[in-house]
Parts: C-alpha cells; structure tokens; sequence
C-alpha cells in the first residue's frame, strides 16, 4: 500500500475513534471487562468488591482512579501478562494525575 494511502486511512480510523467520547459506562464496561479476567482468583467478598468500585464509579461516587488502583493491584498480584500490557491501566505518567478527574 503506497505510503501515503496508509497515512490517511490510519489519520482516518484514528480520528473516528477519538470522535467517540470516553463515558463513565464505557469506562465503567472497560473496567467489568479486565475484572473478569479474576473470576476464578477472587474469592466472591474481593469479587464483590471491585463490581461495587465499579457501579459506584459508573454512578459517579468514586473517582475512576479507585478502580483502576484495585485491578492494577491484581494484575500484581495474580502476574497477568496480558492486562499487565494494557496501556489503559498506565496510559501517563502518574506525575500527571491526568485520571483524577474523569
């Protein structure tokens, strides 16, 4: 594929998908998602937990940082090499802070 057909199909496709605004229920199905990478390591109190984290950031109670802080400490904890790699997870610097406020 000539390069500059490449570019603008990619310049395409990248700005349809940033056209899709990130909400808490897209944020809040991400999270479900990685949580039931779990199922079978949390037992149901843990399991419990992080779902309530997570209805209560879809609600917008919790700051999306308190879930996101809970799977990070699983995929440690139970060495998920896949989730391990999600940028989603680690998309910035912390420094940044820039996940406080979403």
């Amino acid at each position: 594929m000539p390069r500059t057909k490449l570019r603008r199909e990619y310049h395409e496709g990248f700005m349809s998908v940033l056209a899709i605004p990130a909400t808490r229920g897209r944020h809040a199905n991400v999270l479900q998602h990685m949580a039931g990478y779990f199922k079978k390591q949390l037992d149901e109190e843990s399991r419990r937990e992080l779902s309530g984290m997570i209805e209560e950031y879809r609600k917008g109670e919790l700051p999306l940082i308190v879930p996101v802080t809970m799977l990070r400490h699983y995929v440690r904890q139970f060495a998920s090499d896949y989730l391990k790699g999600q940028l989603y997870l680690n998309p910035h610097p912390k420094e940044l802070a820039l996940r406080n406020q979403i």
